[in-house]
């Protein structure tokens, strides 16, 4: 029957059939899904505006860093609610590493670095290849070192056997206003 004509000139009608209801019964199935989705759209609440960063509680992380860290571990007091605290972390290893990260009012990012590794090493890793300028700046009453880069400027304090970073993309103002804040008891 393989050579025959006749057996290739005949369609089967069930086939043929069986061929429309599947597209068929796809149209509908994605119609219902549609639906559904469209359904769940409307019902369930969303906020487009909604900020989707979330505000980081970073106490328990600084009660930790401060008991483990061979530094006095620095946080900032009195800064005013507008400020977002956004990311926090500790690394005891390779360089006793605290972060603590922030927006400021205007939602710009400032983070406040500390380590034991080398500053030349340290500095540039954490403020996205800033230099240092040369110039320094008081705050607080304390001689910082102005750092600028392409990405984040910062201010850097030197210590004995710990090296304190405050960066970020807010402006020199805001950087000098979270180093001022920044305490190493709690207050």
């Amino acid at each position: 029957m393989v050579g025959c004509p006749e057996a290739r000139a005949t369609i089967d009608p069930v086939a043929s059939k069986r061929g429309k209801q599947t597209v068929r019964d796809m149209f509908l199935s994605m119609l219902v899904i549609t639906a559904v989705a469209g359904v769940v759209y409307i019902f369930i609440p969303h906020d487009d505006k909604a900020d989707p960063i979330k505000a980081v509680d970073y106490r328990v992380e600084l009660a930790t860093a401060r008991r483990a860290a061979p530094y006095p571990v620095a946080a900032p007091a009195g800064l005013s609610k507008e400020w977002k605290p956004t990311s926090v972390s500790y690394e005891g290893r390779s360089g006793a590493g605290w972060h603590l990260g922030f927006l400021d009012p205007d939602g710009n990012y400032v983070a406040v670095e500390q380590s034991t590794t080398p500053a030349r090493k340290y500095v540039p890793d954490v403020s996205q290849d800033a230099r240092d300028t040369g110039h320094t700046e008081e705050v607080a009453g304390r001689e910082w070192q102005r750092w600028e880069g392409p990405k984040y400027d910062a201010l850097v304090l030197h210590a004995e056997d710990v090296t304190t970073v405050v960066t970020g993309s807010a402006p020199a103002e805001r950087l000098a206003e979270m180093a001022a804040a920044l305490k190493t008891t709690a207050s």
